[in-house]
Formats: C-alpha cells, sequence, structure tokens
C-alpha cells in the first residue's frame, strides 16, 4: 500500500508541476523539458549545456585577462563558478576548452557574415558587406574577438591549424580580385595573402591596444587597402571616402552577467532546483523535489534555502495558511539570473 501511495503522490506532483510549467512556457524558452523526474536525460542535458556555456564565456574572459598561453584550468573554473569535476566532465583539458570556444566564436561570426552576404553583389560590395560585419561583431564582442585574433596564435598547434583555416577562406574571397580587372589579373595570388595578413595585422593591433575606438572605423581604410591592388588608386580613394557604417543591430549587445553579481558556485543541482522553480512557479517543496531529481527532503530543504539566501526566490505560501505547503517562485533577481541561464543554454 505504501508503494501505491508513493506512486500516486510523485504523479500527483509531476501533474501539478506539468500543469503549471505548461501554463508558464514562453519566451524564457523553459517548460516541462526541464523536469528531472521523468526525463533525467534531457534536463541533465539542458544544465550541462548551461554549464558549458558558462565555461566558454570564462575561458574568452581569462583569455583576454591572463594571455591565452598563461591560462589554466583554475582560472577557467573560478571565473565560471563550477567545480573542476564539472570542467572535466565537459572538456579533457584547457586546450580543448580553448578549441571549444575558439570554434564557438568563429561559428557565431561566420552566421553573421553569411546572413550579410549577398552572392548577386560585385566583389567590392561583397568584400565591403563581410568586412563591415567582422567588425561590427568585433565591437560587439572584443573578449571574443581578441580570442579569435590575438589569442590564437599562442594556443598551440590546434588553435593555429584552426586559424589557419579560417584565413585561407578570406584569402579565396579576396583573391576573386584578380578577375576584376587587366591589372588585376597580372598578380599573383600571393597578393590576397598579403593583404589579408596586412588586415589581421591592423585588427590585432586594435584589439591589443583595447581602445574604446569603433573598428568600424576602419572600414574604409580596409577597403582601401584590399582594392588598390586590384582596381587601382581611383577605386582606392573612392573607399575612403565612403563614410563609415552603423554597426548592425542584428548583431549582439554584451550584457551584464547576474550571474557574475551572485559571488557563489551554482552546482548542478542548485541551477536544476532554480529551473524548475522558473517552469512550475508556485510549487512546494515536495514538487519542486521531485521535478529536479531530488529524493532528499532535507537537501530541497538546504537548496532552496539557499536560493532565498541569494535573494533569487521567495516563499509566498508558508504562514498564509496554517498548515499551507511552501509556494516559491522566482524574485525580480531570480528571474535576471533565470535569463541569463537561458541565453547560455541557447
Amino acid at each position: 500500500m505504501a508503494v501505491k501511495t508513493n506512486a500516486r503522490s510523485k504523479r500527483t506532483a509531476l501533474e501539478e508541476i506539468e500543469q503549471a510549467s505548461n501554463s508558464h512556457t514562453g519566451a524564457d524558452g523553459f517548460g516541462p523539458e526541464l523536469l528531472i523526474g521523468d526525463n533525467p536525460r534531457g534536463a541533465n542535458r539542458r544544465v550541462m549545456e548551461i554549464q558549458r556555456a558558462r565555461i566558454l564565456t570564462a575561458m574568452v574572459e581569462v583569455s583576454v585577462e591572463h594571455g591565452a598561453t598563461n591560462v589554466s584550468v583554475a582560472h577557467v573554473v573560478q571565473r565560471a563558478g563550477v567545480s573542476r569535476r564539472t570542467f572535466y566532465e565537459l572538456f579533457t583539458d584547457r586546450e580543448d576548452c580553448f578549441l571549444a570556444a575558439f570554434d564557438d566564436g568563429l561559428s557565431r561570426v561566420s552566421r553573421h557574415v553569411l546572413d550579410s552576404y549577398d552572392p548577386r553583389a560585385n566583389w567590392v560590395e561583397r568584400v565591403r558587406s563581410s568586412l563591415t560585419t567582422l567588425l561590427s561583431f568585433l565591437d560587439a564582442e572584443r573578449g571574443m574577438g581578441q580570442l579569435l585574433v590575438v589569442g590564437s596564435l599562442g594556443a598551440g598547434h590546434n588553435a593555429l591549424a584552426r586559424r589557419q583555416c579560417c584565413i585561407a577562406q578570406m584569402i579565396a574571397v579576396v583573391d576573386e580580385g584578380r578577375s576584376e580587372s587587366k591589372v588585376g589579373s597580372e598578380l599573383p595570388p600571393l597578393t590576397a595573402e598579403g593583404i589579408v595578413g596586412g588586415v589581421l595585422s591592423v585588427l590585432h593591433a586594435r584589439l591589443v591596444e583595447d581602445s574604446h575606438e569603433s573598428l568600424l572605423e576602419l572600414t574604409g581604410p580596409l577597403m582601401s587597402l584590399i582594392v588598390m591592388p586590384y582596381l587601382g588608386p581611383v577605386a582606392a580613394r573612392k573607399e575612403l571616402a565612403r563614410p563609415a557604417p552603423r554597426s548592425s543591430s542584428r548583431l549582439p549587445v554584451a550584457a551584464p552577467d547576474p550571474l557574475r553579481e551572485l559571488g557563489t558556485r551554482l552546482t548542478y543541482r542548485t541551477v536544476r532546483v532554480l529551473l524548475v522553480v522558473a517552469a512550475a512557479p508556485g510549487g512546494s517543496n515536495r514538487h519542486i523535489a521531485y521535478g529536479s531529481g531530488i529524493t532528499d527532503q532535507g537537501q530541497i530543504s538546504k537548496l532552496l534555502a539557499r536560493l532565498h539566501g541569494l535573494g533569487l526566490i521567495e516563499n509566498t505560501g508558508a504562514g498564509s495558511v496554517p498548515g499551507a505547503p511552501n509556494s516559491w517562485v522566482l524574485t525580480d533577481r531570480g528571474w535576471q539570473v533565470q535569463g541569463a541561464l537561458a541565453r547560455n543554454s541557447t
């Protein structure tokens, strides 16, 4: 009889949580898939994605501060607020983490460049569009820009190989300029390699300086440098005279990280509990424990107390009616943290 009662209790808890989360799923991206009771793999995978994103963000930041060659696992886990165990569950070593951050940054900048690329445009406009998007991205994400352009030079053989592959693609685009004029057709392929090297050298210098000036101001001078050998001085002066473009509104703008302000490490279980409260506001200790896959009532009480102490959740049920169960909801600060977790998992 006790087994049946326990099963019925779990089923009731799950139904109530799912009902609450179904009514809450929306722009924040959280819903029933976060509930661990009946879907442990999916929920744990979501938490792993969040932790992975936090570690990659930390790798970018500490690489800028210490230099890619000087970054240690200790630097990364301290900045990310995760344990070494979590780090090594996701990455084999420091280099593996750096390469993952490099690939992530390259994927994002490539996506933005491709979104703005028009294959029907002439060569000059295609190059200008790609360059403008790249500079906009580097303006919006200086840290990632430093990792891609500066840090990758000293991050080992594998990072250099990835970097060289990217440069080869840039060279191929610039080399198309040889078909734009008779003068250009007489130039060797090495010309494009020299141009791309010059552009990267300028970007390297600006990123190391960590200047607050917009890199978009370099669009005219760099375009002039690119077209000069292929189209001559008239076309180069024309590019130099064009006004600097505005930053693309489609590019992300870095927002303050509320996770950093917590000043404490968020463990797997703490994150899982927070996500369940977000997905099913008003849940009791028992409901949240089942939704987050925690069987020890003492442990769930401690985790909820910890989140309450951090100002992330509040209890709107206890004390309102004698004997009423707790009813946990996120605070404004909790929703800010939840938003950061949602961004980290996408």
